[in-house]
């Protein structure tokens, strides 16, 4: 019984490292803009570098896991992290915030995939669960981040932007000492006893990870891009104020979904409806926040936040649904590079558009497009296979 609480925990906590540092920038991102003289297309990289790093380094991830097992890879990720994020605290220009975002993203990268062999190790009966539980930590950082930034860190590091980054690396070193200190034992009985042999690279030819990477690119895409181009839009309209009611209504507005699906997700696993349903509205959000600067946007940005929750926990826990034991990692991370690397595409091109049109309304034209695959994709996956039960 001690051993499920402390799986739940350090779950909790690895999904918490996932996106501190991360949703840090936003709250700041004028901030930085003013100080560097950044472009739109060079908010559009500084975006866009996490999203590539998650693309690029979630196959290292899976060749790490293969060799030293999810639970090692984890812990390393979470320290490269935090160290990566306090490197942004020593910024010289802009090309060293660039180079330290690299190596903290890099470090995030590696992570992710190694949670679904985790909830497959530690809770191999409540896989939707324990997926639930740490997207539950994962928004919770985000919405921590984006909440205490402008009213509460900024003031205590004398509205040095660099420093505030700097200091959301630290709990990431603290939770990586917790997890060694505390990690359980595993409990999947299929789960191989040793990492030797095990295969890391993804089978290219299975359509099913295309379809899971498409499916979650389209919600990392419409996620990361609006927490981008959000300020941009605002500022633009004559109506800062309401960047940081916006950024907090876009990430808290994710908690409500993430403890509903605490309680619900097992009922809407291994079903197309809810992300076909939840892509049709969010497209509704990105038009409303696109075609308005007022209250109106905070309302539509909360609720675009509230689908968002959906959608990215339903696609945390298809590979470890929709797969054996011993390719849940190559799966994961072959979904990461797929999605991450379409998320990068949108970003680029959001910031292109706002260059070319002259006003940052314009860059939600691209994140509009890239949720257009909620609505087509979840139909052609198998979310109930032969011998899927005999799995879970």
């Amino acid at each position: 019984m001690r051993d499920d609480w402390v799986a739940a925990a350090l779950l909790w906590l690895g999904g918490v490292g996932l996106r501190l540092t991360i949703l840090a920038v936003p709250p700041v991102i004028a901030l930085i803009q003013a100080d560097l003289n950044l472009s739109g297309t060079e908010i559009g990289i500084l975006n866009g570098l996490p999203v590539i790093l998650f693309a690029i380094a979630a196959l290292p991830g899976s060749l790490l896991i293969a060799r030293f097992g999810a639970l090692a890879t984890l812990v390393a990720g979470l320290v490269i992290a935090g160290v990566g994020s306090a490197m942004r605290g020593a910024l010289l220009d802009v090309w060293v915030l660039y180079a330290a975002t690299i190596v903290m993203s890099a470090g995030i990268a590696i992570m992710q995939p190694a949670m679904s062999p985790l909830v497959r190790q530690w809770m191999p009966q409540r896989v939707s669960f324990g997926t639930a539980l740490y997207s539950n930590g994962l928004l919770v950082a985000e919405t921590v981040a984006v909440m205490l930034t402008i009213p509460v860190l900024l003031p205590l590091v004398d509205n040095s932007w660099r420093l505030s980054l700097a200091v959301w690396g630290v709990p990431l070193i603290v939770i990586a000492i917790l997890t060694v200190a505390f990690a359980p034992a595993s409990k999947d009985a299929d789960e191989l006893p040793s990492a030797q042999g095990r295969s890391w690279w993804p089978d290219w030819s299975n359509k099913l990870i295309w379809q899971i990477g498409i499916l979650f690119g389209s919600v990392n895409s419409v996620y990361f891009c609006s927490n981008a181009f959000l300020p941009g839009h605002l500022t633009g309209a004559g109506r800062g104020d309401l960047i940081h009611s916006a950024l907090l209504a876009l990430n808290f507005g994710q908690l409500p979904a993430s403890f509903v699906l605490l309680a619900v997700a097992a009922k809407l696993e291994r079903r197309a409806w809810p992300f076909v349903l939840c892509g049709v509205l969010m497209l509704g959000c990105v038009a409303g926040i696109a075609f308005t600067a007022s209250w109106w946007t905070v309302g539509f940005a909360g609720f675009l936040g509230f689908l968002g929750a959906f959608v990215m926990t339903g696609g945390f826990a298809l590979p470890a649904l929709l797969t054996a034991p011993e390719d849940v990692a190559r799966m994961s991370a072959a979904m990461f590079t797929i999605s991450y690397s379409e998320a990068l595409v949108v970003s680029v091109a959001s910031g292109a558009a706002w260059d070319i049109a002259g006003s940052a309304r314009y860059a939600f034209v691209p994140i509009a497009l890239s949720a257009v695959p909620l609505l087509i994709v979840p139909g052609f996956i198998r979310f109930h296979r032969p011998g899927d039960a005999a799995k879970r």
